[in-house]
């Protein structure tokens, strides 16, 4: 029988279930505004009730997106500021050199793969592409939600800009889940067909010392030193 370890807390879990289900609201009622002459995005904004309700529903969701961006950010800087977490999730150094290795060892020319800690680079490109991708979705949308505000402050030509770079931005997002984190998450042949860690919050420890060997270990010196 297999041995669980905790690698995601409960605010975690919750975090990333309200983030998928913003995300999915979010992409259902934005890709038929981009694609409005389109045939298919023309049903489903009748299917889902008009323009009005589509643009509402819309806004609803990116100001949830907005709040919960900012309680993220808030709640990861004061952990880090008061030592509860480690920036185990910034990229350093070791990233770089980690993604080379791998790429050898997946042309043959060593022997072994990177070993990685709690977050290999992978996942800190795409934590990281999510944050800076948020930042640029949440201001422009915020520019054309208060246009009139924005540009009292700023030239008119700043409104048709954040249009192009908010429908493009929340484009490149929806492909980058479909296309990035779904394989990873669900067709990766070291997961497949489904890792359930982000939802149960658990992992096994055969996945850890395959996936997370530095963790591990880290972990097993700590417990060492507390038995002692």
């Amino acid at each position: 029988m297999s041995t669980y370890l905790t690698r995601f807390t409960l605010r975690q879990r919750t975090e990333h279930a309200l983030v998928m289900s913003l995300f999915v609201v979010l992409s259902l009622t934005g890709l038929p505004q981009k694609y409005f002459d389109a045939a298919w995005a023309r049903w489903m904004i009748d299917a889902l009730g008009g323009i009005d309700r589509i643009r509402w529903f819309h806004r609803a969701a990116g100001l949830s997106f907005t709040a919960m961006t900012a309680f993220h950010l808030m709640y990861a800087v004061g952990s880090v500021a008061t030592g509860r977490s480690p920036l185990s999730i910034v990229p350093n150094r070791k990233d770089f050199t980690d993604a080379i290795q791998t790429l050898q060892y997946y042309l043959g020319r060593v022997d072994a793969p990177a070993q990685f800690d709690r977050f290999d680079y992978r996942q800190k490109f795409e934590y990281w592409g999510l944050v800076l991708g948020a930042v640029v979705v949440i201001s422009t949308g915020l520019i054309l939600y208060f246009p009139i505000l924005f540009t009292h402050f700023f030239p008119g030509e700043l409104v048709p800009a954040a249009k192009v770079a908010h429908s493009n931005e929340g484009l490149m997002a929806f492909l980058v889940v479909i296309l990035w984190h779904i394989y990873n998450a669900h067709l990766n042949p070291d997961v497949f067909p489904f890792d359930k860690t982000i939802f149960t919050g658990k992992i096994s420890l055969e996945r850890m010392h395959h996936e997370h060997p530095l963790e591990l270990a880290r972990l097993k010196h700590v417990q060492d030193i507390e038995e002692t």
